[in-house]
């Protein structure tokens, strides 16, 4: 079954960085564009980035724009989240998603996503 496992998170100081990782199998990743979801404690879940099948398309949320970079690597079947300066606000767990795709377009909705990881936390203190 498809399985997407994501990795990188940790505990980290206000302004420093993390690189997320999510791992796919069982899928053609190529087929799929792929996106970065957060739910932190008590708040609802909240779309952070999206990618592309080909990686040629991005778009992030307002709050995460000037700081984060969403990138793929389809030989690898991974995607990433580059995130900089985080701020305690970042404090979230932090998913992944996949979602099939007939054209070269990004997917902001997470109700649109087919399958998810299980989450990796992210821990921004101040």
């Amino acid at each position: 079954q498809v399985q997407l496992v994501e990795s990188g998170g940790g505990l980290v100081q206000a302004g420093g960085s993390l690189r997320l990782s999510c791992a796919a199998s069982a899928l053609t990743f190529s087929m799929y564009a792929m996106g970065w979801f957060r739910q932190a404690p008590g708040k609802e879940r909240e779309f952070v980035a999206a990618i592309s099948r080909n990686g040629g398309s991005t778009y992030y949320a307002d709050s995460v724009k000037e700081r984060s970079t969403i990138s793929r690597d389809n030989r690898k079947n991974r995607v990433y989240l580059q995130m900089n300066s985080l701020k305690p606000e970042d404090t979230a767990v932090y998913y992944c998603a996949a979602v099939r795709t007939y054209d070269g377009d990004y997917v902001k909705r997470g109700y649109e996503y087919d399958y998810w990881g299980q989450g990796t936390q992210v821990t921004v203190s101040s």
